[in-house]
C-alpha cells in the first residue's frame, strides 16, 4: 500500500499491485492505474477496468487495515491513558474521537499484551476472550487457530463450553468433518432461510429432530418385541 496527497489534502492509499510492477512515466493528471483501488477521506474510488484479483486483493488490504486500526486505536487510548491522565479527554476530542465508541478497543487491547495477540485471528476474536482468564484466552485462541474459527464459531464454541464446563483444563471434544456435496448444502441453506432461523440453528434442530425420532422408533420396537 502507497500513500500520496490528493489535490484536495486528503490522504490517498493505493491498493493494489507492488509499486515495482507500475510503469515509472508520468501519467495524465487525475489518471489512477487501472489495477489501483484508492481511499480517501470518504470512501473508495475504484477503476472501471478493476480485474477480479486486484479486487481481491485490495479486499485482503483493507481488511488487515481495519484489523490492525483495532489494535492501533487500543493501544494509543491505553498510553494515553497511562501517561496523560490530566490531558486524556482533551486529546481524544482534539483527535475527533468518542471515547465511548472506543473504550471497547482500549480494554480488549489491556487484556492481551502484544505477544500475545494471533496474527492469524482477527481484533474481534480476541474481544470475545477478553473476559476471560490469561489462561483461558490463550486455550480458546490455540483452538480457533487451529480449527480457524470464525468470530462466530469461536463465540458459539465458548458458550458450548461453558455450558458443558469445558475450561483451560479440559479439552474440547474432537470434531469429524463431513464431506458434502456442494448442492445439498445450497439446499440446506434454502430450508434454513424458509424456516426463518440461523442456518446452524437449522442443522442442529434438524439432527436433533431426526435423532429423537429415530431413538422413539427404536424404543416402540423394543417395547412391542418384549
Amino acid at each position: 500500500m502507497n500513500e500520496s496527497a490528493d489535490r484536495d489534502g486528503s490522504k490517498v492509499a493505493h491498493f493494489g499491485k507492488r509499486s515495482e510492477t507500475v510503469p515509472c512515466q508520468r501519467r495524465a493528471e487525475g489518471s489512477a492505474p487501472r489495477s489501483q483501488v484508492l481511499t480517501t477521506n470518504v470512501g473508495l474510488r475504484i477503476p472501471a477496468g478493476l480485474t477480479f484479483d486486484d479486487w481481491e486483493r485490495a479486499g485482503r488490504q483493507l481488511s488487515g487495515i481495519v484489523n490492525s486500526s483495532s489494535w492501533w486505536l487500543g493501544d494509543w487510548l491505553v498510553y494515553g491513558k497511562d501517561h496523560y491522565t490530566d490531558r486524556y479527554q482533551r486529546g481524544l476530542r482534539a483527535a475527533g474521537l468518542q471515547y465511548q465508541t472506543l473504550r471497547n478497543y482500549a480494554w480488549v487491547s489491556r487484556r492481551f499484551d502484544l505477544r500475545r495477540r494471533r496474527a492469524a485471528l482477527t481484533f474481534q476474536h480476541h474481544a470475545e476472550l477478553a473476559s476471560l482468564s490469561a489462561e483461558e484466552q490463550e486455550t480458546w485462541l490455540d483452538r480457533a487457530e487451529q480449527m480457524e474459527w470464525t468470530t462466530k464459531q469461536l463465540r458459539n464454541a465458548v458458550r458450548l463450553g461453558r455450558r458443558e464446563g469445558i475450561g483451560a483444563h479440559k479439552p474440547a471434544e474432537p470434531t469429524r468433518q463431513l464431506a458434502l456435496p456442494g448442492h445439498r448444502i445450497q439446499w440446506w441453506h434454502r430450508a434454513a432461510a424458509r424456516s426463518g432461523i440461523d442456518f446452524e440453528q437449522w442443522v442442529l434442530a434438524t439432527l436433533d429432530r431426526a435423532a429423537e425420532r429415530t431413538l422413539e422408533e427404536e424404543e416402540e420396537r423394543a417395547g412391542l418385541s418384549a
